[in-house]
């Protein structure tokens, strides 16, 4: 465990190994190492220590990228328009003895090595996630159908779901899941690159439906068991919320263990991006030891963009909400996509025709979360009747769809998540306050739960989030559709700026939406790491020859182009 101030990798030591990663598919160039190496990412020419970089976003994408250009000896200037963290948000309720809501991402897979490499750095410990039929959930409820069956793994579950299970998993194997992964696992560029960029030409313009209901292994079972495996699927949860989206997302999903060994954060993820704002520069930057973010903002971000334009010199002008103009020398925007038309005023000749047909065709998906405070976990407590726990993780076709459960110690107040929910049903939600959802949930659960008073056990205030309703994200996360691999290879690719023409280089793009593993905070992490090194090169500098950096190793990894 590091103590904050060292450079150390994660899992990186020689009886860790690596194991599955989120080592690619598309670009398999391993951002952890390139973190991690003591020769450091790179560096800039003298002359341009101090240059100012803005980044437009305190998510942990623009974090993270505020935190290694500063390591390079550049002046990061942050515009934030609400708090630090983006949609890593955590709520703490009042008088609560440290619990907590995850508003936002809540579950990390522990194949997320850049992401891990970071929470190592400021020594915040983790935990298994409670999802669905793991040890860490105690018992887990799949309520189907209007029929409830209890159990604390899968083979306590009828053998139907079992079936659904097995199907899952014999469909991934008939496109090559296996030998992906065993290349992924061996960091072989090569032998992956050449499975996965075919899988790509073959699945682009197809749904995840598609290949469910397609497959071999699905085609033999009922309509039932594609259904059930929509309702409350298998890893995480229900899919069907995924169905209309192109099948290369789920895939990335599978193949990558991002729905595999989920950690939360204890204490609250938004610790990261906060912690980074307060984080010493890395040892050997040009900015004096003890320098951080915090310190060269003069304790606050600025406000929000509001506008980015090219100035006749060539850099770029920055306005914030209050209308005050500001001048840097190079931009990273980690903002969702489309506040790039909605938010910031923006000149056009930013970017080319075809990468602001990407930005604008981005798919969000909607997501609400409703959490309340309850006295104790007193869902541990066992059923008289029936010898079970009284509540359990809880997998529905209802309008809660997933309600998860957070015991923070014996003696202590702890959390549910009553409802987490996605697409049509966080529609659902949508029209009514924080009060009308926890009735809403609660309705749902006492036909689940009948002889259990949920509500006696609810103190302090509940809390709810909907994405899509907030100005500043517009949605939860992005979710490509069939004919979306091109925009998103615009996107990921712009960081490769040497062929541009002079109007459209020195303003980057980063964030989950960005990467090809949108909802999960590695896509974050390593979107942001490219915006490094395209900025670094910017401004003259170079990774050192013994750590090449994404750009330096980008002709052989590039994700593959399809033909426009």
């Amino acid at each position: 465990m590091s103590d904050g101030t060292a450079d150390e990798g994660f899992l990186t030591g020689p009886e860790e190994p690596a194991g599955v990663t989120m080592f690619g598919p598309d670009f398999p160039f391993p951002f952890d190492d390139w973190i991690a190496h003591p020769a450091g990412l790179g560096s800039i020419p003298p002359e341009a220590h101090g240059s100012e970089v803005a980044i437009i976003g305190a998510g942990l994408a623009g974090m993270v990228a505020a935190y290694e250009l500063m390591s390079l000896g550049l002046k990061p200037v942050i515009y934030e328009p609400t708090r630090i963290g983006g949609r890593l948000r955590t709520h703490r309720f009042e008088g609560g003895d440290g619990a907590v809501a995850e508003l936002g991402g809540m579950r990390f897979p522990s194949s997320g090595r850049a992401f891990f490499h970071y929470v190592r750095r400021l020594g915040l410990t983790d935990r298994p996630f409670p999802n669905p039929l793991t040890e860490a959930a105690g018992s887990t409820v799949i309520d189907l159908w209007g029929q409830t069956h209890y159990g604390r793994t899968l083979d306590d579950l009828p053998p139907f779901f079992r079936e659904v299970s097995d199907a899952w998993d014999a469909a991934l194997e008939e496109i090559g899941f296996g030998a992906l992964q065993d290349a992924i696992a061996r960091r072989d560029p090569v032998a992956l690159k050449e499975r996965w960029d075919e899988l790509v030409r073959v699945w682009d313009d197809r749904t995840f439906y598609d290949f469910v209901a397609s497959s071999e292994a699905f085609s033999k079972l009922s309509f039932r068991h594609r259904e059930a495996f929509g309702q409350v699927g298998f890893g995480t949860g229900g899919w069907d919320s995924d169905f209309p989206n192109s099948m290369l997302e789920i895939l990335r999903v599978a193949v990558l263990e991002c729905d595999t060994d989920q950690r939360l954060i204890e204490g609250g993820v938004e610790q990261l991006p906060r912690g980074m704002w307060d984080l010493p520069v890395r040892s050997g930057s040009p900015w004096p030891e003890g320098t951080t973010l915090a310190s060269l903002h003069g304790g606050a971000t600025l406000p929000a963009a509001s506008a980015i334009r090219r100035s006749p010199s060539g850099s770029f002008e920055v306005t914030d909400r209050w209308g005050t103009m500001r001048t840097h020398d190079a931009v990273v925007a980690t903002c969702q996509s489309w506040l790039l038309t909605t938010e910031i005023d923006c000149d056009e000749s930013l970017f080319s025709q075809d990468l602001w047909m990407a930005l604008d065709r981005t798919r969000y998906m909607q997501s609400t979360k409703t959490f309340v405070m309850v006295d104790r976990p007193f869902w541990k407590d066992e059923d008289p009747v029936t010898g079970r726990d009284v509540m359990s993780m809880t997998l529905t076709d209802r309008l809660t769809r997933g309600t998860y459960l957070f015991d923070n110690g014996p003696g202590k107040p702890a959390v549910i998540c009553l409802s987490y929910s996605w697409m049509s049903d966080s529609l659902k939600m949508l029209p009514h306050g924080v009060d009308r959802r926890v009735e809403l949930a609660l309705g749902a659960l006492s036909k689940i739960y009948p002889g259990t008073d949920i509500r006696s056990h609810i103190v302090g205030d509940p809390v709810t989030v909907t994405w899509e309703d907030d100005p500043y994200f517009l949605g939860a996360f992005k979710g490509a559709l069939p004919g979306h691999y091109r925009y998103n290879h615009r996107m990921y690719t712009h960081f490769m700026q040497e062929s541009f023409p002079s109007d459209h280089r020195g303003l980057f793009l980063a964030g989950d939406d960005v990467s090809f593993t949108p909802a999960w905070a590695e896509g974050a992490v390593q979107t942001a790491l490219n915006a490094v090194w395209g900025v670094m090169r910017h401004f003259g500098g170079a990774s050192p020859d013994e750590n090449p950096g994404p750009g330096d190793l980008f002709d052989s990894l590039a994700p593959v182009a399809l033909p426009e």
